[in-house]
């Protein structure tokens, strides 16, 4: 690991000054970017953290819509939102309890791991993700592999999530890491469903619009009987080939709607 200074500020606004060093970098939890700088993969100069910004960690709710602040710990969603089950469930099972304790929402999102769990609530939610300098809708977030909508310096202070009539996140993880090796996240709400996928696709997170239109006109597992999705683009490695993961996506898919119904 390279020589690095470490910034703790106090405000938003004292954590966007300090981005706008040469080479610095935002620290949630850390639970990416440490072990990457260990492995001298990335040297920025300076890291400056976020989890000691007041207003930053906290689940809130109101008027049908779960906030959560960009600094809140996995477990901490996990155990306070419960007027969200299906994502507090989702929460509950990333990782293990030492990345629980550390990982963020925020820092997860800024990520965008491709098997990562959270993007898929965020899609599938419909959801916002806030910034310091605006406010970004779900679908306009996520921009392919590792990479958002997020400017430079760019910082996620809390993420809006309309609570759904039925949700369910199904997961087929891998086990040594626990990412999702697919997952599916399902919400209904009353305009329709939302079908978000991780794990699966070569470009991230994205959602599964025929099973969108299936299961908003019949919220059940067989409206999905006579769908397929295509192995193109899918991920293909030690763990599992395009054709497996595009299988996964169905079966998890119905799972979740069983679960969610």
């Amino acid at each position: 690991m390279h020589n690095f200074d470490f910034v703790s500020p106090s405000t938003v606004e004292e954590a966007a000054a300090a981005l706008q060093g040469d080479e610095a970098q935002a620290l949630g939890g850390g639970q990416t970017l440490i072990p990457t700088m260990k492995q001298r993969l990335a040297a920025p100069t300076t890291l400056v953290s976020l989890t000691g910004i007041a207003g930053m960690s906290g689940v809130s709710s109101d008027g049908g819509a779960l906030t959560i602040g960009g600094a809140t710990t996995h477990a901490t969603v996990a155990d306070q939102a419960g007027a969200y089950p299906a994502l507090a469930a989702l929460a509950g099972g990333i990782g293990d309890p030492a990345v629980r304790n550390r990982g963020t929402i925020g820092g997860s999102l800024a990520n965008n791991d491709p098997s990562a769990c959270y993007p898929s609530a965020v899609l599938g939610s419909g959801a916002t993700v806030v910034t310091n300098t605006r406010e970004i809708a779900a679908d306009d977030f996520f921009d392919g592999m590792f990479t958002t909508a997020l400017d430079e310096g760019e910082i996620i202070t809390a993420v809006r999530f309309p609570v759904p009539q039925a949700a369910s996140y199904q997961k087929f993880l891998q086990p040594a890491s626990r990412f999702a090796l697919t997952g599916v996240f399902v919400a209904q709400y009353a305009d329709g469903v939302r079908v978000a996928v991780t794990g699966a696709s070569e470009g991230g997170v994205f959602r599964w619009s025929e099973a969108e239109a299936a299961l908003s006109a019949d919220f059940s597992a067989g409206a999905l009987d006579g769908l397929s999705v295509s192995a193109d683009g899918m991920i293909g490695d030690l763990h599992g080939t395009p054709e497996y993961r595009a299988h996964l996506i169905k079966v998890l898919t119905k799972r979740a709607v069983s679960a969610a119904a």
